[in-house]
């Protein structure tokens, strides 16, 4: 019996993933390859559905602030790390590698969100040094995640926004239905 290793990545192709492969992170000191064995393993893991995870993240802030002078707003939030609308374009896909973790599947499928960000929000809207400015909401991934519609956390945020007068934008691809 006879393993042969091919340089050309299998094809594959998820039903509703943006991405088809799942690279390392480039800041990972290793990097792996399918290779087919011969017991059949490697169609097994092609042929998978992956499934998504959600992690929680501990930021200890929920307002993100910029300097750039090419976007038009100094602060943002964004609940979710990660998205599960998979757009193979998306600008986002690079931070996962923050994470350790792929900007390919990974990005799609393992999902971080922020359970302490309505109260974060609440204290940081609160304090003194605070100067109100539109926020942009969903900026960096989508605030519409499938799974909002189980977590609630953006409508949480945005009930906050609304009722503290905040003036906030919001960016999505998805088909939500306001507040």
């Amino acid at each position: 019996m006879t393993l042969t290793m091919s340089t050309q990545q299998p094809h594959r192709i998820y039903k509703g993933r943006g991405a088809r492969l799942n690279p390392p992170s480039r800041n990972s000191d290793y990097a792996s390859e399918d290779i087919d064995d011969g017991w059949g393993s490697l169609q097994e893991t092609l042929s998978a559905t992956p499934v998504t995870t959600l992690s929680i993240d501990t930021s200890r802030k929920v307002i993100s602030y910029n300097k750039s002078p090419d976007v038009g707003f100094d602060r943002s939030i964004n609940p979710y790390r990660g998205c599960e609308h998979g757009c193979a374009y998306c600008f986002a896909r690079p931070t996962h590698a923050w994470l350790g973790l792929s900007p390919g599947l990974d990005f799609d499928t393992r999902l971080f969100w922020k359970p302490e960000a309505p109260s974060q929000l609440e204290c940081e809207l609160a304090a003194r040094n605070y100067r109100c400015a539109p926020v942009a909401v969903g900026i960096n991934t989508d605030a519409y995640q499938p799974c909002e519609r189980k977590l609630g956390l953006t409508r949480a945020l945005l009930e906050i926004l609304v009722a503290t007068l905040h003036p906030f934008s919001i960016v999505t691809k998805s088909a939500w239905q306001g507040l």
